[in-house]
């Protein structure tokens, strides 16, 4: 079974400099929630990098490889989730708005692992998945603006 969340933010900043934040994987840790990043193939640039995402606390938690399969600079990167738990897409989307602002969309379409187990458990899951996804697009926007403010 698959299943689609999506979550966006508006960003006082032009698309370039969201694009720029959003694919510097190893920063990616300081306004994702529990999450370490790395780019592993081609330096986790353009169709064919990958990358390596472990999410967790200590050494409890998970690694998420990907490769990416879509790169359209500054709008679009979409990756292929190929680890052991986490399968699907994972789409980041910046679309341009008036007065030089951006808006920034991130969903996953994943597929869902433990079959029943997965398919009872995600309507639990879901609130908080998409909480932390918020939370984390929510200081991703505050660092970009002030970013962006002081240059």
């Amino acid at each position: 079974m698959s299943v689609l969340i999506a979550v966006d933010v508006v960003v006082d900043a032009p698309p370039q400099a969201v694009w720029e934040a959003v694919t510097d994987w190893p920063r990616q840790s300081e306004w994702m929630l529990g999450t370490t990043v790395r780019a592993t193939e081609l330096g986790g640039v353009g169709v064919g990098g990958g990358l390596e995402a472990f999410t967790g606390v200590g050494r409890a938690g998970f690694l998420d490889t990907m490769i990416i399969t879509e790169w359209d600079p500054p709008w679009k990167c979409v990756v292929r989730h190929t680890g052991q738990v986490v399968k699907g897409l994972g789409i980041f989307e910046v679309l341009a708005l008036p007065g030089g602002r951006s808006r920034f969309v991130w969903a996953e379409e994943l597929d869902l692992p433990l079959g029943a187990v997965g398919r009872i458990g995600w309507p639990v899951v879901r609130p908080g998945f998409a909480w932390a996804v918020r939370r984390s697009l929510q200081k991703l926007a505050r660092d970009v603006e002030r970013k962006h403010a002081a240059s």
